[in-house]
């Protein structure tokens, strides 16, 4: 049953994604060479309870830790630990937060120092297609749109592997709400949307073949090939004209431009002196 939600309880959302987005701010103020994943998951769990909320990860189906945090080849829900981030990893940050009763739920992707220009090029897509997917988050058109428009610019444009396994969803008092929201599909398919609907949506793009298994820990879901893989998301209410954004990237964009141990998309077209 998908449930609507009105204009009040859609500004309280707004709090709890705002807050997701502050912490994946603070993250991407620390990120360097040398962090371990456990450390970041440690501040991660402060942060957010510093700002009267609950890490909503935490003992979800089990999940012993404040964060997903998933580096290089781990799609979604990696383990924290204590293994140290070097040069050349990619990391996907996956937080969630309840404040005031609602769920905020959202992604980022970093860099650290240079994964080269083909991974970078992998996130630089990924995000674009999570913003195709948005524009077409709006009463009237179907869930199948917003699954087509990212399928259509990751795997049709550019031969990347969209993962079927794992789809966004939507979000409320509940960290799992209907409807599905799948990365793949055709348009005119699936729920009608309608205003007041708030969806997670989430792109899980692979730079090789499309294909993963989950590790014997229940969680850390890995590509099959070993290559890396990228996932962004967005907390996003569905509008008569145009879908609004909960979340905000800007703030993790500027911090992640600041930081000189991270490596954005922007920086690939930087001259050589």
């Amino acid at each position: 049953m998908i449930i609507y939600k009105n204009n009040d309880e859609v500004n309280l959302m707004r709090q709890s994604a705002l807050l997701v987005s502050q912490t994946l701010t603070e993250v991407a103020k620390v990120l360097r060479p040398g962090s371990s994943t456990l450390s970041l998951d440690k501040m991660i769990g402060e942060f957010i309870r510093d700002h009267h909320a609950i890490p909503s990860f935490l003992n979800y189906n089990g999940y012993p830790f404040n964060s997903c945090l998933s580096v290089n080849d781990v799609v979604v829900h990696g383990f924290p630990n204590k293994n140290e981030l070097k040069e050349g990893d990619i990391i996907s940050v996956d937080i969630g937060v309840i404040l005031n009763g609602w769920h905020g739920d959202h992604a980022y992707t970093f860099a650290i120092e240079n994964p080269g220009k083909e991974v970078m090029q992998l996130i630089k897509i990924t995000k674009e297609s999570l913003y195709l997917g948005i524009e077409k988050a709006v009463a009237g058109n179907r869930i199948g749109d917003i699954s087509y428009a990212i399928q259509e610019h990751t795997e049709k444009k550019h031969g990347y592997g969209v993962v079927r396994e794992l789809v966004g969803h939507g979000l409320g008092r509940s960290m799992h709400e209907d409807p599905q929201v799948p990365n793949y599909g055709k348009r005119g398919t699936g729920a009608k949307l309608k205003e007041g609907m708030v969806l997670a949506i989430e792109p899980m793009i692979n730079l090789g073949k499309r294909d993963v298994y989950t590790e014997d820990d229940g969680w850390t879901v890995r590509t099959k090939d070993g290559k890396p893989s990228v996932h962004f998301e967005h907390d996003v209410c569905v509008r008569n004209k145009k879908a609004e954004i909960l979340s905000d990237y800007s703030i993790i964009e500027k911090a992640e431009h600041n930081n000189p141990n991270l490596f954005t998309a922007t920086a690939l077209t930087t001259p050589c002196i």
